[in-house]
């Protein structure tokens, strides 16, 4: 059984509501289609259901099991535009305003459904910017308590690999921070062992990647991952956790073992920290592309509830993996 096919299976143990807001876009309907046909989540789809259900018809899609909200009739859209105002009232938010937006924006509809209890978690991106995606999440359901930063991974599943958890790793932050302090990636690195013990059931090992290792090359690039590495041992000390790695010295157990004798890390690595976004970005389209893995995100972290993004070059397949792990972190959420 796949990777997927396990979180899958995890989903299906107790069935989360998921919204997915891009109806506009037919990768949204198909990704419905699966996920109800194998059980993984109940599906809530915002838009006009007259035009929803004949998109699905021209593509030959199966969304009857999908419940389908229109903001324009819903009788739950005007608690929304009061809670949304209240919420954004010191911001300046106004009635009419936050109609229109919750109109016409369905992103801001999606994360108003999950604050108010009425979804578990929203999966959108497919066709919004992450900008796009998470500036209503932060601005509604804010930060989840005791996080210092949100920040965003790829679940990269390599096939027929011996690195990291059987080819499963943790890439991060590859979707968001754009070029974090060494306070900020001690945060990420935290987080993104948290999200791969929720997601891979394996005990995170992480490495704080750099094109130096263990001082093989001086720049201040080298001493940002060397000071984040300093910081992260310090808060973090029940972690597996070491650098400033090369990528190789990070994942391969004979490099490794050259480059930094004596590191319980070097060459075991499945969480993967980048120095900054270029690197993050980077490096998961390489193994996406070229190593034919298989990428899920970019997913959030320290988000108050899961809410999660898309690569806009994402399938519906993808949309379907991405909803599997939305619904383990939603999971994570009632315990």
């Amino acid at each position: 059984m796949g990777f997927v096919d396990l979180l899958k299976e995890r989903a299906k143990k107790s069935i989360k509501t998921i919204v997915l807001p891009e109806t506009e876009d037919m990768r949204t309907i198909e990704a419905t289609d699966k996920i109800l046909k194998e059980g993984v989540a109940k599906i809530i789809l915002i838009g006009n259901e007259e035009e929803i259900n004949k998109k699905a018809a021209e593509g030959g899609f199966d969304i009857s099991g999908a419940t389908i909200v229109d903001p324009e009739t819903s009788d739950k859209t005007q608690a929304y535009i009061d809670k949304f105002v209240e919420l954004r009232a010191k911001k300046g938010m106004t009635p009419e305003k936050a109609k229109e937006i919750l109109h016409t924006q369905y992103p801001y509809y999606g994360v108003m459904m999950v604050k108010m209890g009425d979804a578990d978690g929203m999966v959108s991106g497919a066709c919004h910017s992450t900008a796009d995606t998470l500036r209503p999440c932060l601005q509604i359901l804010k930060t989840k308590p005791g996080t210092k930063l949100v920040s965003a991974f790829f679940l990269i599943v390599v096939p027929d690999c011996e690195y990291g958890a059987n080819g499963a790793f943790v890439f991060a932050d590859s979707g968001l921070n754009q070029n974090p302090t060494p306070e900020e990636l001690s945060a990420i690195a935290a987080s993104s062992a948290e999200s791969f013990q929720l997601l891979v059931e394996e005990e995170p090992i992480v490495a704080m990647l750099s094109h130096s290792t263990k001082g093989s090359a001086k720049h201040a690039d080298v001493d940002k991952m060397v000071e984040a590495t300093r910081i992260a041992k310090e808060e973090h000390p029940e972690l597996k956790l070491d650098g400033e790695f090369q990528l190789d010295a990070a994942i391969v157990p004979s490099v490794g073992a050259s480059k930094a004798p004596g590191s319980e890390v070097a060459g075991k690595a499945n969480v993967l920290v980048f120095p900054d976004l270029d690197a993050g970005n980077i490096g998961y389209k390489l193994a996406q592309r070229l190593g034919k893995a298989e990428a899920y995100g970019p997913v959030t972290q320290g988000i108050a509830k899961p809410v999660n993004d898309l690569s806009r070059g994402c399938s519906a397949d993808d949309i379907v993996g991405v909803v599997a792990i939305t619904a383990v972190q939603c999971q994570a959420e009632d315990k």
